[in-house]
């Protein structure tokens, strides 16, 4: 049912909310958590999503419904959806609810969907870099974003970096490394970097000898002296995967250190960099199964445990990014449009397919489009 002319309600059951394990608080006692970014980006053509089950955390054997308003789009009992027409351009809000199983609103949150216009930034020329971990180094998800710029009404466009693994499409480099966190885009270094992922490309030796970051000289003598007008950071998954979500108060700090990293790396990028758009990408969250955990992980590490973390990390994220406009630096809701079913195989944990893969690379595109539609 395509519903573009006017407002509507759908009541839809999440049926894959219901966990069983405990419940780990952070910074209050809410049983049930809704976490939905402010901003949404889409552009025509494009199909963007909010899966439900990537929104809310509940409680053990709780059982909720969301309620869907939006002048655009179609949902059903997993996701809202929208692909745009040129006629959609402009903005829109979208409000979910959610509800107990006797119809009582347990939350409620609101959301803008903005429509890029389909040429925005056509007549620019742009040089991006994305910097990541294993998600990125698979290079799927960056060869979406390629692909998608390539097409009529986009700007000519540039990736930089160091690294091309064999399955970077054409044009496509990026910085991304199995395993990496912020932590080791900061100190990682080896003397002899001739191997990929032996040291960041951000770490040089000082004039002492010791490794320093130094992101300026990663632009002068990696990138030929050219500066990125995007950055893109797509982290959180290695640095807070083996956080123990049971534990509330330690998982706050331990996030807190995850920030101070951050904060490291961003300010020398915006110091080598000054008028670059720096998206920071909201950790994706991992496979709905808890048999691809088991086949990755024994019992060492559960889905249940990360979904806690990862739930946590984003609503960090959130408060910590959100309001940092004014330094260019913003949020890239990419844990909103991957499908945790269908865009996960049945047997890895964090590591989408390729379709999965391939709506981060969405979300990331039309997130440089409502960049390039504000410049």
């Amino acid at each position: 049912m395509r519903t573009a002319k006017f407002s509507w309600f759908m009541v839809v059951t999440i049926f894959g909310l219901v966990f069983a394990g405990g419940w780990a608080e952070a910074d209050d006692a809410r049983p049930f958590r809704l976490t939905l970014p402010p901003q949404i980006y889409a552009v025509p053509d494009v199909e963007m999503n909010v899966y439900f089950a990537n929104t809310v955390l509940t409680a053990a054997d709780q059982k909720v419904s969301v309620e869907v308003e939006c002048p655009l789009g179609e949902s059903d009992a997993v996701h809202w959806t929208l692909t745009a027409k040129p006629s959609d351009v402009g903005s829109v809000p979208l409000t979910l609810r959610v509800k107990d199983s006797n119809g009582a609103i347990l939350e409620s949150a609101a959301a803008t969907v903005t429509i890029v216009p389909p040429q925005a930034g056509s007549e620019k020329k742009i040089k991006i870099l994305i910097v990541g971990d294993s998600l990125t180094h698979a290079s799927v998800y960056p060869n979406e974003v390629a692909r998608l710029l390539t097409t009529p009404g986009n700007p000519e466009w540039k990736m930089l970096g160091t690294h091309i693994p064999a399955g970077a499409a054409e044009g496509v480099a990026h910085e991304g490394y199995g395993g990496w966190t912020w932590a080791a885009f900061n100190s990682k270094y080896a003397a002899d970097a001739s191997k990929p992922g032996s040291s960041s490309p951000f770490v040089f030796a000082d004039n002492d000898g010791k490794p320093a970051l130094n992101v300026a000289r990663y632009f002068d003598d990696r990138c030929q002296g050219e500066r990125p007008d995007f950055i893109i950071v797509k982290l959180g998954i290695n640095d807070c995967f083996a956080f123990n979500a049971d534990d509330p108060k330690q998982l706050e700090t331990q996030i807190d250190g995850v920030f101070v990293q951050a904060e490291k790396l961003l300010s020398e990028f915006r110091r080598a960099a000054p008028d670059a758009q720096i998206g920071v990408c909201l950790t994706t969250p991992g496979n709905s199964r808890d048999e691809a955990f088991v086949a990755n992980y024994k019992d060492r590490y559960s889905r249940w445990g990360w979904r806690r973390i990862q739930h946590r990390l984003v609503e960090r994220q959130l408060a910590h990014f959100g309001e940092r406009t004014a330094e260019k630096i913003f949020l890239v809701p990419t844990e909103l449009n991957l499908d945790v079913v269908d865009g996960y195989p049945t047997n890895n944990a964090v590591h989408p397919n390729a379709h999965g893969y391939q709506q981060i690379g969405k979300s990331i595109y039309c997130w440089i489009k409502w960049r390039l539609s504000e410049q």
